[in-house]
């Protein structure tokens, strides 16, 4: 799995929420994301400037994130980001400690490979999950888990239920649909006049 470092600022929380509410808006203004780390015993509160997160927010990779609040290191995983609804811009980011001794879990990307039996007799592949909700020691995810598809027919699914990978327990619904051979329009007219 990829590392990115990001570079944070401790803060400390207001006591009540009013006084609160205006420093994180102070925050925000000045180009900061407020952040808090959990899962080390204390939740550690700090502003990330929003530079140094476009890297880790905006990949489709998965990253270990080396934290560095005020000089401290610690290794972490994105948890959490909320976005404005209208601009669209980081409102505030949660990482979580990873403790090598315990499982964590996280989405890993699925990647397709191979040409499906289906897509060559006329149909097309449908992706209907990007990502997998994976639970696992951290140094054994992958960057991606990959599947192979060239034994898919038209009409064929792969389901959560019929993958397994070493060392790593799928979340997501047993039954849920990860890729699909669908029958195209063309295919279907070519099937019905080819039927007449």
């Amino acid at each position: 799995m990829r590392s990115i470092e990001v570079k944070g600022t401790a803060r400390t929380i207001a006591e009540r929420s009013s006084e609160q509410a205006r420093a994180l808006k102070e925050i925000r203004k000045n180009n900061g994301v407020p952040c808090v780390l959990y899962g080390g015993g204390e939740n550690v509160h700090f502003t990330v400037p929003v530079e140094g997160l476009r890297n880790l927010v905006y990949t489709p990779h998965i990253h270990v994130v080396d934290l560095n609040i005020d000089g401290k290191k610690v290794n972490a995983i994105l948890k959490d980001i909320q976005f404005h609804p209208v601009k669209d811009t980081i409102l505030h980011v949660d990482f979580y400690q990873i403790d090598e001794a315990k499982p964590i879990v996280m989405e890993v990307p699925v990647q397709l490979e191979g040409l499906a039996e289906g897509v060559k007799a006329g149909g097309k592949l449908a992706l209907q999950l990007r990502k997998l909700k994976v639970k696992a020691l951290y140094n054994v995810i992958p960057e991606k888990l990959t599947i192979n598809v060239s034994h898919l027919g038209l009409g064929k699914t792969v389901k959560v239920g019929e993958l397994s990978y070493d060392g790593l327990e799928l979340l997501n619904a047993k039954d849920a649909v990860v890729c699909a051979v669908k029958l195209t329009r063309a295919a279907r007219g070519a099937a019905a006049t080819a039927g007449k």
